[in-house]
């Protein structure tokens, strides 16, 4: 299976996926650490994270699957919402409450 693949496994299995630089207990990158903290903000119980520093064609891979150039990456559903950048914006507005609560 090629690393495309399995990415796309780990997207489709689990309803939350993020993909960070460490773990939710110890995210290795200050953008990291907040989307862990904006998920858990919204009450998000379990969230699958993918600690890209472990794994680099992961951390390449994932960068060419999403067509998206930075990590930490978050993905609800099997459909790719953005980074930290676009969490914060997305949970300030509400929206990303929404979206935990349709998922």
């Amino acid at each position: 299976m090629d690393t495309q693949q399995r990415i796309k496994q780990i997207v489709d299995e689990n309803n939350v996926v993020l993909f960070m630089k460490g773990t939710a207990q110890f995210p290795m990158c200050g953008f990291s650490g907040r989307a862990i903290q904006i998920l858990k903000a919204c009450g998000v119980g379990e969230i699958k994270t993918v600690n890209v520093l472990e794994d680099d064609e992961v951390r390449q891979g994932i960068k060419q699957f999403s067509n998206w150039p930075t990590i930490p990456q978050l993905y609800v559903k099997g459909e790719f919402v953005g980074g930290s950048d676009i969490m914060m914006e997305m949970y300030e507005s509400g929206e990303l409450q929404q979206l935990f609560a349709a998922a």
